[in-house]
């Protein structure tokens, strides 16, 4: 503690100027060495000083410049994007406008051919009909013919005897012979 009362006492005492020593006393050294330190910062230190903030202003302005060039960069490809969603959305409008039309033509094309092969069973179905109605006239036709053939047979065998049988042949004959003097 004396050392330091001492310190405050001596300040008016100075060593003599042709020794050079260090002055411990923190208190009498202290603002010289921070004003010689500072005064050959100064000087010394304008020049490095600037130049450290030049380069660090030139790396600030580096950087905000990439910083623009990546951001001009980053709009441009987002605009790009952008057009290409657009023709994208547009494209599938198209595709879905066009698939509902392809659906409602689809849909139609097999209403129609509904419709025709409805119209072709329809148009069979009456011939198979018109063709069975005829055979079955026929078949009716065919039986009716032929139990009035065995009717008129029988008939004939009923009421045939042998006298009119002949009488019936030489009828005949002479018919034919009448017939065949005329084509002569």
């Amino acid at each position: 503690m004396k050392n330091i009362t001492d310190s405050f006492v001596s300040v008016g005492h100075w060593p003599v100027v042709g020794n050079f020593e260090f002055n411990t006393d923190i208190l009498a050294t202290n603002p010289i060495n921070i004003s010689v330190v500072l005064g050959v910062l100064i000087f010394f230190g304008k020049g490095v000083l600037k130049d450290l903030l030049d380069k660090r202003k030139q790396r600030i302005l580096s950087t905000i410049q990439n910083s623009e060039e990546l951001r001009r960069g980053a709009i441009e490809k987002l605009e790009r994007a952008r057009a290409r969603l657009r023709k994208a959305e547009v494209e599938a409008d198209e595709y879905r406008t066009n698939g509902y039309s392809e659906i409602e033509r689809e849909k139609v094309n097999l209403i129609n051919a509904t419709c025709d092969s409805l119209e072709q069973l329809e148009n069979f179905k009456n011939e198979t009909l018109f063709f069975e109605q005829e055979r079955a006239i026929n078949q009716v036709r065919q039986q009716v013919l032929q139990q009035a053939l065995q009717r008129a047979l029988g008939t004939l065998n009923n009421s045939l005897n042998s006298e009119l049988h002949f009488n019936t042949i030489s009828a005949n004959i002479g018919i034919l012979g009448s017939v065949e003097k005329i084509t002569d």
